[in-house]
């Protein structure tokens, strides 16, 4: 939804114009910050989050992503459930409306699984009751933006590329106590160390972001658990340097995630508009 073109094999395909047509009408380690995966507020304990959410087998999920350029900001939403046993997820996602406050499209489902997006209702010339099956190894960012919503499984497999992390102590999210962390992640780094279904994604990101490190806030329950967790990135669109903040909350671990691909049939094979 962001990067109004991204590079495939074969051809270009147009992915994110729709918002991009809207805008256009670090961290340091702290005395709290502890290296030893055994201690308690521990990096080695963000680093693991990933890990622990396929541990979770499954939540809900809200996402919202902020991006800013040229004195423009604009809010995409989302909701929906994720699997993470099988590395599978489903968000509806919501654009914001244009300038003459006019919504003029319908939300978007977007099914996540290892290395694709599939869209629908994604508009620019794609028949409403098609999907659009969007190879994410071949996208300058990995699919950590273009889809409009983070992954919610790739942005805690970003968590594995920490550099620096600072635990912040205990804060209040919900009625509850979650532990807080803040620092910076690496895309390259994390690309390394990411399970081999997260690994391409990511090795593209690494190349298409203007800046590979990556702030971020982490909140953690008890259990390890990723409940919360909000990236900043930056990447160059045009010519112009765009801001995007990315935020997933994860609740209700163990709620069923009904995740079904679609049949052949029913993928759009045609040309998308720009």
């Amino acid at each position: 939804m962001v990067v109004q073109q991204h590079r495939r094999r074969g051809g270009a395909i147009a992915v994110a114009a729709t918002v991009v047509g809207v805008m256009a009408a670090t961290g340091c380690s702290g005395a709290g910050a502890a290296e030893d995966g055994k201690v308690r507020g521990s990096a080695e304990e963000v680093r693991r989050a990933a890990d622990v959410l396929a541990g979770a087998k499954s939540s809900r999920a809200r996402t919202s992503m902020e991006m800013a350029a040229g004195g423009t900001r604009v809010t995409i939403r989302g909701e929906g459930g994720y699997d993470f046993a099988r590395r599978m997820g489903r968000l509806t996602v919501v654009l914001p409306p244009d300038p003459a406050g006019e919504t003029g499209h319908e939300p978007i489902t977007e099914l996540f699984t290892p290395g694709a997006l599939y869209m629908k209702n994604r508009g620019a010339g794609v028949p409403a009751d098609k999907w659009v099956r969007v190879d994410t190894t071949t996208l300058e960012d990995g699919n950590l933006v273009t889809g409009g919503a983070t992954d919610p499984l790739a942005a805690a497999e970003l968590l594995r590329g920490i550099e620096r992390v600072t635990y912040l102590g205990e804060t209040e999210m919900a009625g509850r106590k979650v532990r807080h962390f803040r620092g910076t992640t690496d895309i390259g780094r994390a690309a390394s160390a990411a399970q081999p279904h997260a690994r391409a994604s990511l090795e593209a990101a690494a190349k298409g972001f203007t800046k590979d490190v990556v702030p971020f806030d982490a909140y953690l329950d008890d259990a390890g658990r990723l409940l919360k967790v909000r990236h900043r990135f930056t990447f160059a669109n045009e010519g112009r340097t765009v801001a995007v903040t990315s935020t997933t909350v994860l609740f209700d671990f163990g709620t069923p995630v009904d995740v079904r691909l679609p049949a052949a049939k029913d993928i759009y094979s045609g040309k998308i508009r720009a």
